[in-house]
Formats: structure tokens, sequence, C-alpha cells
């Protein structure tokens, strides 16, 4: 795999109006990763509202697992185009078989009242912690074969870990919390529509696994069974994706064999940028069962 840039991820090819197709990257999965629909998905609702406005939020549904060797097909559905808002419904298909859908609502800017009733964490500075790639070169030989071609290659975001949970070390189980500094690695121009877009393909990273933290201690010999079901995401004010952001993970419940998280995204000021939520799928598989 070479380098990735995320601005050619998201670099879609117009088939004709509404109609839009976009590459896929393996990045060490067999599936397609959820952040990598997301963004494309919101990429090509955008593509339709030039002029009309700023996505300020969408929900969306994964459907059946992608394939990464192969593209994905995005149509476009103008729900509507009011004064204010306009609102897109996005399906995203590969072999006949629409496999995520979306529904973005998008806000001419205007002015309105405004209000911060949360705080960021305390938390240490980026440049005060290792990098993600520093941390796992510490552990490389004993991670699957997967994950090991994984972060042989380019990562495209510069993360920095602030709380990583280590089963191996006598970490605080009952912690369903993740707090993650990010920013994209390749220096982006100044296009607010880029910039949600990315944020979006960010969104996804280590999001559902923050419900499966508290309960590694009883996984055991077990495997899992993760995916994504829906996740959300409201952006409130303007931000600049080459500059630090937290993301700030929680899991306020876990049951049913699914998970909930939620998460807060700030800038280095503390200024609450975006918030997001997710349920998805965390099945447990008892290999003894298997014949």
């Amino acid at each position: 795999m070479s380098e990735i840039h995320l601005s050619q991820l998201l670099k879609l090819e117009k088939i004709e109006n509404g109609i839009y197709r976009g590459q896929s990257w393996d990045l060490g999965f067999k599936a397609l990763f959820g952040g990598q629909v997301m963004g494309q998905a919101l990429a090509a609702a955008q593509n339709t509202v030039e002029g009309k406005g700023i996505v300020h939020s969408y929900h969306s549904y994964f459907l059946l697992p992608g394939n990464a060797e192969h593209p994905v097909v995005y149509t476009v559905e103008n729900l509507r185009d009011g004064r204010s808002f306009a609102s897109r419904r996005v399906k995203a298909v590969q072999h006949g078989r629409i496999i995520f859908s979306m529904v973005a609502s998008f806000q001419v800017p205007e002015e309105g009242f405004n209000h911060q009733h949360v705080t960021m964490p305390a938390v240490p500075h980026p440049d005060e912690l290792p990098s993600q790639m520093d941390t796992l070169q510490l552990k490389f030989d004993k991670l699957p074969q997967t994950v090991q071609e994984k972060i042989k290659y380019h990562e495209p975001l510069e993360k920095r870990v602030v709380e990583v949970f280590d089963a191996d070390e006598n970490s605080d189980t009952d912690a369903a919390l993740r707090y993650v500094w990010m920013r994209v690695k390749e220096p982006l121009k100044d296009d607010h529509n880029l910039h949600q877009s990315l944020l979006a393909y960010a969104s996804d990273y280590y999001f559902l696994m923050t419900a499966v933290q508290p309960h590694e201690d009883k996984i055991g010999n077990n495997s899992l069974q993760v995916a994504s079901i829906d996740h959300a995401m409201w952006f409130h004010q303007p931000f600049n994706f080459n500059e630090w952001i937290l993301y700030c993970m929680e899991s306020p419940y876990a049951g049913g064999a699914r998970g909930l998280v939620r998460g807060q995204i700030f800038n280095e000021k503390g200024q609450l940028l975006a918030s997001t939520m997710q349920e998805g799928l965390i099945r447990q598989i008892d290999k003894s069962k298997k014949s």
C-alpha cells in the first residue's frame, strides 16, 4: 500500500448528476473502513449543495459490510432545498447492494444564541505524548499479522492516545473512556467542506471499541464480532484539521450484544467543534462451541 492522502480519498468521480464513484483503500482490514464510507458519502452530498449551506449534522446506518478491494458508488437524492436549510439522502452501493445510507442536513450560516456547557478534559498536550506508531512498535511482535501489516503503511492521520487500555497491565477496566489527539498529516487547503468530510472519516477511529474496553478481561480466548450499526454527527463550528483536535469518547451503556458510544471533539482552546454518537454490534463468540 502506498501512502494514503485523505484529500484524494474524498475526490469522487462524477458519473452523472447525483451519482459519484469513490475509490476504496484497504487499511489492513478485510472489510471497508466505516469512516471512509461516511467521509465519501458526506463529500457526495456536499457536491450537490454548493452555495446552499454547510453541513451541520448527518445520521447514517451501516447496512452491509463493504469490500475494500472495490469502489463504492454514491447516489444522492435531493430531499429539500429551503431558504435556510437543505437535506440530502445518500446511498452507498457495491455490487448492486446498498451497504450504507445517510441523511445530511445543511444550513446557510447565520448568527444566533451561543453557549458551551461542557469543558474539555484536562489531558496532556499531544507534544508530550508518544505517537501511535511509537506505542505500537514497542509490542510489534505480539500484534496480529493483519495489524502488523497495517502499521507498516503510512497512516493518513497523526494520532496521540492519552489513555490506552492494556490487558497486560493493571489498567482501570471500569473506565469506558478514550481520549485521542488527532490531526491530518498532509497539509489541507482552506476548504470547510473538505475539513468536515475528513473529520467524519476520522470520527470512526477507536469509537466502538470504547464500549469493549471495560470487558477486555472477560474475553479470554474467545473472539468478538464488532461492527457499527449507526453513526450520527453534529458539527458545531468551523475548525482547522491541520491543527490538533481532541476526540473524547465514552460508552454510557452496553447490553444485548450492542454498545453505545458518544464523543465530543475539541480544539486546543477547549472549544467544542463536533459531537458524535454510535451504536454497534459487540457479539462474543465462544470458540469452544465450534466443531
